[in-house]
């Protein structure tokens, strides 16, 4: 499994990407997450919370409230337009990340 030091930096970018297939929810988000990476990473709820409530502040997703589910109405989050922008230069930016990175540790260095 992946520790959360070695994607810290693109767990916004990670839930953005969930969200570009339709709006979801915390929990299955995480699940996501976990089935995307076939279980090498598993974000934690508190990384997630914490991540909702910068992307919403960004601009970058909203949220709103859809069914109820024991007593209370679950928080559906939906990528807006700046967040599709914010997506696509994380993504050009990892490409850069990755090509240094791979510079080190391949096998060929």
């Amino acid at each position: 499994m992946i520790s959360s030091d070695g994607i810290r930096g693109y767990n916004d970018a990670i839930i953005l990407a969930v969200l570009q297939d339709g709006d979801s929810y915390g929990y299955q988000i995480g699940r996501a997450i976990r089935a995307r990476t076939d279980d090498l990473y598993v974000i934690r709820e508190t990384t997630l919370y914490s991540a909702f409530t910068r992307l919403t502040k960004a601009g970058y997703i909203t949220a709103y409230p859809g069914e109820i589910t024991y007593g209370r109405p679950r928080t559906y989050y939906h990528l807006t337009t700046a967040g599709r922008a914010f997506l696509a230069t994380k993504t050009a930016e990892w490409r850069q990340v990755q090509q240094v990175v791979d510079r080190f540790l391949t096998e060929e260095a």
